[in-house]
């Protein structure tokens, strides 16, 4: 490798080292309408879309009982099952979160 070659190699690595890494938390939440249908809301905490993350209502043994995918807005609204459920927003290797049905509220 000559001197102009080593020279970019360093800058690159340089550059990487110091830029700042970017959080992409997942966000998460539903709430009851009160019209027997609940409203599910997704985003990251950079700002990125969550636009076709699926989302999925779970029965207490784990049986998907729908499965919908968020709008362009980040949300999605659905028939709130009877009984015990969650509801799975997972776009990814720790980026999961579970909102369970007793937290759902108005």
């Amino acid at each position: 490798m000559n001197k102009l070659q080593s020279s970019v190699v360093l800058l690159a690595l340089g550059a990487l080292a110091g830029a700042p890494a970017e959080a992409h938390t997942p966000l998460f939440d539903c709430f009851d309408n009160g019209d027997k249908t609940i409203t599910c809301e997704g985003g990251f905490s950079d700002g990125a879309s969550a636009e076709g993350v699926v989302i999925r209502v779970l029965d207490a043994q784990g049986k998907v009982l729908e499965q919908r995918e968020l709008d362009a807005s980040g949300s999605v609204t659905m028939a709130r099952p009877e009984g015990e459920f969650s509801v799975s927003f997972t776009a990814g290797t720790d980026h999961s979160i579970t909102v369970l049905g007793d937290d759902i509220v108005e």
